[in-house]
């Protein structure tokens, strides 16, 4: 009996795949306590307006938390073994998460162009919106990336 080669799924989109106004949206990802807690305690952001609750109220989360968790849908999404270089981005916060908010990322390519410089390599743009489980926008960012074409196997 002949082994059949097993497809690797979950791979990222190609530069060469993707085309401007091109649209799509990740899972949803619940921030948890430990979430808020792993993450100010390892980047240094102990301070109280993240550790005090607020009259019973969930606790404020980072807007830095919640890009991270936000480039990871991504990762998982659509850059998975496509991704060279994060080259820039331009951010703005529209409003709070907490602790229990679930989000996701609505993406959609702006710019998409091969790169001058590096053969088989592509520019691709993007404006990313944070959206929590309420349809409301928390955080709009339009990074640049060096992508590869294909995802290797």
């Amino acid at each position: 009996m002949e082994e059949e080669e097993l497809q690797t799924v979950g791979l990222g989109i190609g530069w060469s795949e993707l085309r401007a106004g091109q649209r799509f949206r990740t899972v949803g990802r619940t921030i948890t306590e430990t979430d808020l807690i792993n993450f100010i305690s390892n980047t240094g952001m102990v301070e109280a307006l993240f550790t005090n609750a607020d009259g019973g109220r969930a606790r404020l989360v980072p807007a830095a938390l919640i890009y991270a968790l936000s480039e990871g849908l991504l990762i998982q999404a659509m850059l998975q073994g496509v991704g060279v270089a994060f080259l820039n981005m331009e951010m703005d916060i529209k409003g709070p998460t907490h602790v229990g908010d679930t989000i996701h990322v609505e993406c959609e390519v702006i710019e998409c162009r091969a790169s001058k410089g590096r053969p088989g390599l592509g520019l691709v743009r993007t404006r990313n919106q944070v959206v929590k489980q309420d349809g409301s926008v928390v955080i709009v960012y339009t990074p640049l990336r060096l992508l590869k074409g294909r995802a290797a196997e």
